[in-house]
């Protein structure tokens, strides 16, 4: 018989075999454009930090006054002694800005997801999401115990057959906001009259929408009331944020009903048996959050260049997936390909990262840009000179 460790060892090699073996990189600086990656200098395009708040001098020295405040940690789980006043103000801030009664903040958006799913569905109900959807959403509806059904990307038309098929107690739908790894938006006014015309609970992930949509940073429910759409938490009852992406730090959120708060608090295992985040991080949140809402130009800045990629990715030839958000695939298809395209980029001191299946469907290999508001004009023209060689390898490959 093997053993564990010939087992686990056979696997890995498989899975380098297959050139999937993942490798973490190190960084010796701050999160920004500028990084040391490895020991080199690079410039940055496959950070979250859409807004460029990781390193801002108001949210470095909010975290600094909290822990002068209250102290490294919390000390313990919500429920016991740790839930304190940045805490709790950081929530009430978090409920107006959603527009939602309350919000409950979590340690990771990991948990987040985990909990509000398995609390909310269980054996006897029925759970449905996007293909594509976050592996946190996808983990969720498995472990729930719910029957698990997923639809084809962003096809309101079969999440409807589902509905109307299933015959359970509570039906719940959950979507992300936007994706992840293509950057493309969930048709929410779709998502809405599908979810209330059979009488299903609608759940959306915001990660990547918050901060970026919205004309004050409101996220994709934000952007479609401002097209004229009536969404709230009557009809979206459960919203989920996180705060590692544009908010520049770590942690999550979720908001709706006072009875939704409430019953998470009472019964989601993942929040009652966690120490809560640290009460520093949650002051250092808070100054994120006004300069979510203060700075628009932020957001502005951002779709200029999302916009001037698109057109210089277009004359390269290069292939990206619909998107209007920070998150810009190129897809390249080809694994061995996509690993030299960002190995190029490396060379000419951009990081861009590859990612590969198991994280994108096979034969959807792709490199995935991402855009800071405190990317400088420099660092964009950087970026596209290096794009000319990774347009000269999809080339060659081709012409194969």
């Amino acid at each position: 018989m093997k053993s564990f460790r010939q087992e686990l060892r056979q696997q890995l090699q498989a899975r380098d075999e297959d050139r999937l073996l993942r490798h973490r990189h190190i960084l010796h600086s701050p999160q920004g454009t500028e990084i040391i990656l490895n020991g080199e200098h690079v410039t940055s395009f496959c950070s979250n930090d859409y807004l460029g708040l990781a390193g801002h001098p108001d949210v470095i020295q909010a975290y600094h006054d909290g822990l002068e405040q209250f102290g490294a940690g919390s000390g313990a789980s919500h429920l016991v002694s740790g839930h304190m006043a940045a805490h709790h103000d950081l929530e009430e801030e978090l409920a107006t800005f959603t527009g939602r009664s309350r919000a409950l903040v979590f340690s990771s958006g990991y948990m987040a997801n985990i909990g509000v799913i398995t609390t909310l569905v269980g054996k006897g109900d029925s759970i449905f999401e996007d293909r594509l959807n976050h592996a946190s959403l996808l983990d969720g509806g498995l472990f729930s115990g719910a029957a698990f059904r997923r639809y084809p990307h962003l096809d309101a038309g079969a999440l409807e057959v589902l509905l109307n098929a299933a015959d359970s107690k509570r039906k719940l739908v959950v979507s992300d906001g936007v994706f992840s790894m293509d950057g493309d938006m969930a048709d929410l006014p779709q998502l809405v009259n599908a979810a209330m015309k059979h009488d299903a609970l609608l759940m959306i992930d915001d990660a990547h929408g918050f901060g970026v949509l919205g004309e004050d940073g409101g996220g994709t429910a934000a952007f479609w009331r401002e097209q004229g759409h009536d969404i709230d938490e009557d009809n979206l009852q459960i919203l989920i944020g996180t705060f590692g992406k544009a908010f520049g730090a770590s942690g999550a959120f979720v908001a709706g009903s006072e009875e939704l708060i409430e019953t998470l608090i009472q019964f989601c295992r993942p929040y009652i048996y966690t120490t809560a985040m640290p009460p520093a991080q949650a002051e250092a949140i808070r100054a994120s959050l006004k300069l979510v809402r203060k700075d628009r130009w932020r957001r502005e800045y951002l779709a200029h260049l999302v916009t001037r990629f698109r057109h210089h990715s277009d004359d390269l030839g290069l292939e990206l997936l619909p998107s209007r958000t920070p998150i810009q695939a190129i897809v390249l298809g080809d694994v061995e390909l996509t690993l030299k395209a960002s190995a190029c980029l490396l060379e000419a001191g951009v990081f861009v990262s590859a990612i590969r299946p198991p994280t994108v469907a096979p034969g959807s290999a792709r490199l995935r840009v991402t855009f800071s508001a405190i990317h400088t004009e420099e660092q964009f023209l950087k970026l596209l000179h290096a794009l000319e060689g990774v347009a000269r390898l999809k080339g060659q490959a081709v012409g194969q």
